[in-house]
């Protein structure tokens, strides 16, 4: 590593390191988990603002609900094809490019007169999403001690399980009260903090020579790689099958009043944040034995739920754990991915954002497909076969890599690849 400063004013990387050792997280860091919460807003806030949207466009609840599936697909297919085509721009100017899109996407949405421009904004805003979290993940990485990495992509994916705590709530009241275009406003202007945030705080990290686009394909497309990506679709789809109909379950099943479901989804929400922050501790401690532990805990958790459902009081219990498992898996799923793709990994982490939306397109089918065919208290059954599922993936990859170079050989390279 280079022992310069980058630049006036900031720290030389063993400074940086050291600063990581003694437990705090730089401050550049909370420029990307700012811009994290953002994109967490405008992903799920649409969810709240649908009939409202509908009736200002003149349009129907069944077409307003596309602007969410545009965006998970503007995601899935946006991500790696932004990728390809800015993997020469450093990483600093990629972030402002990309929040810079993120910022024009979320203006346009303000103002558009029409469903047509409406979802096309929803789409250009969606193409950042993927990238900004991917080079995002890795820069954070680069900001902290090597013992701190998956703490440090914590950190910023902290930024997405907030903003259904806070962000989705208050910007869901603010377009209620002032217009659904008011709420997109609101997340213009964090993006636009963001940005600033970036533009002054992000250190210019040397870098190699980018990896060629044969490269960075030959190492994506790698079995062990696509088996993690299948993996954390498998986690996501878990998630959304039950998630997307949590509502109807909690009403119909639980008996609770429907205004009662927001605290309860906040609580989630907290569930969430803790899970996502210590399984980056876990991850930074033990990372295959914290995530097959995880998914085994979160099979386990929405297997129960089909009987807590029933009873009030277990059923929120069941639903705060369940929160604290789903995203646990998310900071040791990431590291894993750039521990196997370390020669190119940001087509990799950027590919993942892609896999997890299309999980949770996935999910949100087999959980409709669930309640048509075996009712809505088989949804979390349907969910911990998923789960299920991305165990057996990890316990394969982890018997497939002991097979072809021993445990001693895979425990030293996790060790190596950590530093």
């Amino acid at each position: 590593m280079s022992t310069t400063g980058y630049q006036t004013g900031y720290k030389t990387e063993p400074e940086a390191s050291q600063s990581g050792k003694r437990g705090a997280f730089p401050l550049s860091l909370l420029c990307l988990t700012i811009g994290a919460f953002a994109i967490g807003m405008t992903e799920f806030i649409i969810m709240g603002l649908l009939p409202n949207v509908a009736a200002d466009l003149n349009v129907s609840i069944p077409q307003a609900g596309q602007l969410i599936t545009g965006y998970a697909l503007g995601v899935a297919v946006g991500a790696p094809i932004l990728t390809v085509f800015t993997h020469k721009i450093p990483q600093k100017k990629l972030l402002v490019l990309l929040m810079c899109i993120f910022i024009i996407g979320n203006a346009l949405s303000v103002i558009a007169p029409t469903y047509g421009l409406l979802i096309s904004a929803r789409i250009l805003t969606a193409f950042a999403h993927g990238t900004f979290l991917g080079v995002g993940s890795i820069m954070a990485t680069r900001l902290v001690a090597p013992e701190r990495r998956a703490g440090a992509v914590s950190v910023v994916l902290a930024g997405l399980t907030i903003a259904n705590i806070i962000g989705v709530p208050f910007g869901t009241f603010i377009g209620q009260q002032l217009g659904w275009r008011s709420s997109f406003g609101a997340i213009t202007i964090l993006g636009i903090i963001s940005l600033i945030g970036i533009i002054r705080f992000i250190p210019v990290l040397p870098q190699g020579a980018p990896a060629n686009l044969a490269q960075q394909f030959r190492n994506l497309v790698r079995p062990q790689v696509l088996l993690v990506l299948l993996v954390g679709a498998m986690g996501c789809g878990s998630l959304f099958a039950v998630f997307t109909y949590i509502t109807p379950m909690l009403v119909d099943i639980s008996g609770f009043a429907e205004q009662n479901v927001t605290w309860i989804l906040v609580l989630f929400g907290f569930g969430v944040t803790l899970g996502n922050m210590v399984g980056g501790r876990l991850a930074d401690w033990k990372l295959m034995p914290s995530l097959i532990v995880n998914f085994g805990i979160l099979a386990v958790l929405l297997a129960a739920l089909t009987l807590t459902l029933e009873n009030p009081y277990l059923a929120v219990i069941t639903i705060f754990f369940w929160g604290v498992a789903a995203f646990g898996i998310m900071p040791g799923l990431q590291i894993r991915i750039m521990n196997m793709t370390r020669e190119a990994p940001l087509l990799a982490t950027t590919s993942s954002h892609s896999a997890f939306n299309l999980g949770n397109a996935g999910g949100a089918y087999l959980g409709g497909y669930a309640i048509t065919h075996t009712g809505l208290i088989s949804v979390p059954l349907y969910a911990a076969v998923i789960a299920g599922l991305g165990l057996l993936g990890l316990l394969f990859s982890l018997f497939v890599e002991r097979k072809h170079h021993g445990p001693e050989v895979v425990e030293v390279a996790e060790a190596v690849s950590a530093s």
